[in-house]
């Protein structure tokens, strides 16, 4: 069921993930202002995002816009902390893509956050739990 999600396993391995760009050629002036620092993802991490939207998309039937309940279901808080040391070892396919959606809207609120997701080995993770139950372990 998750096969379009957890292919992008082999692509994330050794992948940029993203990279912060911040604005060091304009002077603030209001003929050059200056633009906020934002995050420029890699291919695989952009391929991915664009995928878990359209699996959400594609499988109304799981409820995942209502993520925040999905993970309260499981006994997890929308947030950084909670997401990142859930033991995803137990979860169920709809919770791990909570996790997933979870931490694509939380980039929308404070960029970076799906950045750091990517850095410290989650998505992976929880790609990796999603191609467990698709092997039915």
């Amino acid at each position: 069921m998750y096969e379009s999600l957890t292919a992008f396993l082999p692509r994330l391995k050794g992948a940029e993930y993203g990279r912060l760009v911040t604005d060091d050629k304009n002077d603030g002036s209001p003929e050059h202002p200056i633009r906020l620092p934002f995050i420029v993802y890699g291919e695989a991490a952009a391929g991915l995002m664009k995928a878990i939207y359209q699996f959400v998309e594609d499988h109304p039937e799981l409820g995942l816009h209502s993520y925040q309940a999905v993970l309260e279901a499981a006994g997890l808080e929308w947030g950084f902390r909670s997401m990142e040391e859930a033991d995803v070892s137990r979860l169920d396919g709809r919770t791990v893509m909570a996790l997933l959606l979870g931490a694509l809207r939380a980039d929308r609120f404070s960029d970076g956050v799906l950045l750091e997701f990517f850095e410290n080995g989650c998505m992976e993770k929880w790609l990796a739990r999603l191609l467990e139950i698709d092997e039915g372990k």
